[in-house]
């Protein structure tokens, strides 16, 4: 996993996230960040009111990284406020990144853990909040140490504590190293699991502003949403909205997953084209590969045709491509990877993720991903390609408790309708003509699970 900041034509000043990374790929010490600016967007927050901070966010149009892509401003604005409001209120940070394909929180938290602190600070000041937590994926140990670390240092010169710097504000952050299920991405579910309990979705309302963490308002951001704010907070919306090539602001962490000579992440505009990030940035593909299809954002968001990669990379624009913006990292389809096969791996994840809490997740997610296997080994019959279709449909958002399955669906629902003779040819020649046959495949039908 690389990164490039120093990208020509993008001064360090307007790459937020990346600016105070050091050279040498250590985590950046409280010095190095406070040498690059760090913690100016909290000062000039403590002579704020909650709201002002609130409307800055908002007006700068920042919107949820994680994949859903809500108003962040607009989220913060409903926790209730005042003398008033329930107590204790929280801020919580989800680093539970377990979409495939996806590890820019990783990079992030690796590189630069007190861009992250800030962030949260400033959502706690804008949301009068009393206590912060940080949900990470227990395997990170990398992000866990660096972490660990900057709370360390945090806390020594009070920026963490019972009086951030002298301000009367009292606000710490505890790291909470989860077990780790793709579950604990739907943001109710991670609460669950950080009160100890089942991670299962709750439903809503109550929405978690209003009942969240231990039924108390909560704030839920992902790690990038909250590394955006300070530099909103330090050079204001306008310049924030100035950094994009759309109307949607700011800059993004793009990563690169696949066959490639720069597999990675990579800080650019918000709105480049797909085109730019893999062919100039990946330093395009590995000679003797094609590029067949990109999923944009993680395994969970539909394949992008090549004619399509010259959309720019948003989660308005995203939609000319039938597609979703999601975590903004591409997993690339290459000419010489069966589409077939890679289904079968991305299917077999969801299903083995699923909380089990609906029907059409807990068993639909196995069925398809058993007929994927069929249609792969061999075992696969002409109307197999129908029935597959048909669960799209049946695992559509309306009759999910949550968004696990419909996203599962929308690879195999854009690849359906992209690569037909690719399905096609599995069941005419009896399996996929890239796999090697034999005692690696599964005996008998419909009995993988």
């Amino acid at each position: 996993m690389t990164s490039r900041p120093g990208l020509p034509g993008y001064p360090a000043e307007d790459r937020p996230f990346t600016r105070a990374m050091r050279a040498d790929g250590r985590p950046a010490t409280i010095d190095d960040y406070i040498a690059a600016g760090g913690y100016e967007g909290l000062r000039r927050a403590l002579d704020l009111e909650p709201g002002e901070i609130t409307s800055m966010v908002t007006e700068s149009g920042l919107r949820g990284r994680g994949g859903a892509g809500y108003s962040t401003g607009r989220k913060w604005s409903t926790m209730p406020l005042g003398p008033d409001a329930p107590r204790p209120k929280y801020i919580v940070c989800n680093a539970d990144e377990m979409e495939p394909g996806s590890f820019k929180d990783r990079f992030l938290m690796e590189r630069n853990p007190h861009l992250l602190l800030e962030g949260m600070l400033l959502a706690a000041l804008a949301t009068e909040s009393d206590a912060g937590y940080i949900f990470l994926r227990q395997q990170y140990d990398g992000s866990a140490a660096a972490l660990e670390q900057a709370l360390a240092e945090a806390r020594g010169r009070s920026y963490l504590g019972k009086d951030v710097l002298g301000s009367g504000f009292p606000f710490d952050i505890q790291l909470h190293e989860s077990i780790g299920r793709y579950i604990c991405g739907e943001a109710s579910a991670m609460l669950n699991a950080l009160e100890s309990q089942r991670p299962n979705p709750r439903a809503r309302p109550p929405h978690m502003t209003g009942a969240g963490l231990f039924s108390r308002p909560t704030v839920v951001n992902n790690v990038e949403t909250y590394m955006a704010v300070p530099a909103i907070l330090r050079h204001g919306p306008d310049w924030w909205k100035g950094l994009s090539v759309t109307d949607e602001g700011g800059t993004k962490v793009f990563g690169v997953a696949g066959r490639v000579a720069k597999p990675g992440c990579v800080e650019l505009p918000m709105g480049v084209p797909m085109r730019e990030l893999i062919e100039v940035h990946a330093g395009g593909l590995l000679p003797g590969y094609g590029l067949r299809a990109v999923c944009p954002g993680g395994a969970s968001t539909a394949f992008v045709a090549p004619a399509d990669l010259d959309v720019p990379l948003g989660f308005s624009t995203m939609g000319e491509a039938r597609s979703r913006l999601g975590t903004g990292t591409l997993v690339l389809l290459d000419d010489q990877t069966c589409p077939v096969g890679m289904l079968v791996n991305m299917l077999q994840f969801f299903a083995q993720e699923s909380c089990g809490w609906c029907t059409p997740c807990r068993e639909g997610l196995q069925w398809m991903a058993s007929l994927l296997e069929d249609l792969e080994y061999g075992r696969g019959e002409p109307g197999d390609i129908d029935v597959l279709a048909e669960g799209v449909w049946f695992m559509e958002s309306d009759k999910c408790f949550c968004d696990l399955a419909p996203g599962a669906m929308q690879p195999l629902e854009s690849a359906l309708r992209l690569f037909p003779e690719d399905f096609a040819r599995h069941v005419e020649e009896g399996g996929c003509s890239y796999r090697r046959r034999g005692s690696d495949a599964p005996a008998m039908r419909g009995t993988t699970w």
